[in-house]
């Protein structure tokens, strides 16, 4: 924060960290293989939408490269607005691979269209033994954390400990478990 935004009482939004959000396609194989976790078939990205003309021009444009890319992949692309007004885009792909590749091009466009500050988090959802686990990408960080919901508004949080000890070598994780925020709405 500079001397300006101090007195203003206006903050500077941090640039989203689009880099770390692929290191998902090679931890995705570390969750099958080794924990047994195998994708549900979908991911998300969250962001917060603007009314105005350029945004909703941008979106125009996104989605139609994202049902050009979608066709090429063979993904399935969809919006929905959650409870809150944030927008969300759902990939539908059994590959977790293809899945990265298609929210890496909605972070990139959104952030070269200069609404990278509205890039919330990506999300990956994962199934196994039974679990419903997500890990969730903050692009204001660039890490991730596990996400075990086990109730409508309940959560594992031994199993998400669990989680980070296991992956702490493929993906880059947050450390402050206080910014492990629940997202028990997510379309995923």
């Amino acid at each position: 924060m500079g001397f300006l935004d101090f007195l203003t009482g206006r903050a500077r939004l941090e640039k989203p960290t689009l880099d770390a959000l692929f290191a998902m396609s090679a931890a995705a194989v570390t969750l099958e293989v080794n924990l047994g976790l195998t994708p549900a078939g979908k991911a998300a990205i969250a962001f917060k939408p603007f009314s105005s003309r350029r945004f909703r021009e941008s979106g125009q444009d996104l989605q139609a490269m994202l049902a050009s890319s979608g066709a090429e992949f063979g993904s399935q692309v969809e919006t929905s607005t959650d409870e809150y007004g944030y927008e969300w885009l759902v990939v539908s792909d059994p590959d977790a691979e293809d899945q990265v590749t298609q929210l890496g091009v909605v972070s990139q466009i959104l952030t070269e269209n200069g609404f990278g500050e509205q890039l919330l988090c990506a999300v990956f959802a994962f199934d196994g033994d039974g679990q419903h686990v997500r890990l969730i990408y903050n692009f204001k960080r660039g890490r991730f954390y596990p996400f075990v919901q086990t109730g409508k508004e309940r959560r594992d949080t031994a199993r998400e400990l669990e989680l980070q000890s296991k992956l702490e070598q493929e993906l880059p994780l947050e450390p402050e478990l206080e910014r492990w925020f629940p997202l028990y709405g997510a379309p995923v």
